[in-house]
């Protein structure tokens, strides 16, 4: 039995609520003070809607070197999600090497727990501004789309989906995840930083996955019955392909876009889209 993960977030919230204090209650949205939590940090911001209910929450990972406000800057991005209807949670890595935040998919060993913490960020932030964690989707870029896969790889029932763009799995890559997955890969063709192919690092000491395999992990742990897609669409900038024999409830999707490693215009709409179009999980 998979140990429920969006059940353990909302007893934080729950406790956060009941344990907060006045201060704590001032936690800052797009200002230049960060919400504080027990293991980190992260930025915030929420849409206009806030009075209509539980509002449906995008958690962004920045890349390497970044932090929250760094993706808050892409008003891109982030205001066209706010548009939606979606709060957007920005979480900061921990310092690492000297230059800025580095996501740690080593585990707890070899430092912080991020999905303790990511946990721990939407529990908090449930608490504080009457956030959905069962609509909320994990996203993340570059290294930060990397931190995302092997969360969903780990905890799959952490997030309602999971969006990560240009970064998937390292070498070695992960032997089978914990079970079936909601997930929209996005990459683009000519990424130089992250290859399709992968690349080693560092004289190959670390090696980036092949995206194509980590594709082939995640159609095993969705129990997709064949190895070519089931559904081609074509709406540019994304060339989509999608699995769709698989385990009920479960969702996967790869998309290409012509460009190098970037976050592309048309993302926020065509996840959200892909996001609103899901059948609710049981």
């Amino acid at each position: 039995m998979r140990f429920n993960y969006r059940f353990l977030g909302l007893a934080l919230a729950f406790a956060a609520a009941i344990g907060a204090t006045p201060a704590a209650a001032a936690c800052a949205t797009l200002q230049d003070a960060p919400c504080e939590v027990a293991s980190g940090n992260y930025d915030i911001a929420l849409p206009d809607n806030v009075n209509a209910g539980p509002i449906p929450v995008v958690m962004f990972l920045h890349g390497a070197g970044g932090d929250g406000a760094g993706v808050m800057r892409n008003k891109g991005m982030v205001n066209r999600i706010l548009e939606r209807g979606y709060a957007v949670i920005a979480p900061t890595a921990e310092l690492g090497h000297g230059q800025g935040g580095h996501w740690n998919f080593q585990g707890a060993a070899q430092g912080r727990d991020e999905l303790a913490f990511l946990t721990e960020v939407m529990a908090d932030a449930t608490a504080r501004f009457n956030l959905d964690p069962n609509r909320s989707i994990l996203a993340g870029f570059s290294v930060g789309g990397s931190m995302t896969s092997y969360i969903a790889c780990e905890a799959p029932d952490a997030f309602s989906a999971f969006a990560p763009i240009s970064g998937s799995f390292w070498e070695p890559m992960p032997k089978s995840c914990a079970g079936p997955v909601r997930l929209l890969h996005t990459h683009g063709w000519s990424d130089g930083t992250v290859p399709l192919e992968g690349r080693p690092l560092r004289g190959g000491a670390l090696v980036q996955g092949d995206v194509f395999q980590s594709m082939q992990i995640w159609r095993a742990a969705n129990g997709c019955t064949g190895l070519k897609a089931d559904e081609f669409v074509s709406e540019l900038p994304f060339l989509r392909r999608s699995w769709t024999r698989c385990t009920p409830g479960s969702a996967l999707e790869f998309a290409l876009f012509t460009g190098g490693h970037m976050i592309p215009p048309g993302w926020a709409d065509m996840t959200l889209d892909w996001f609103e179009a899901l059948p609710p999980r049981s």
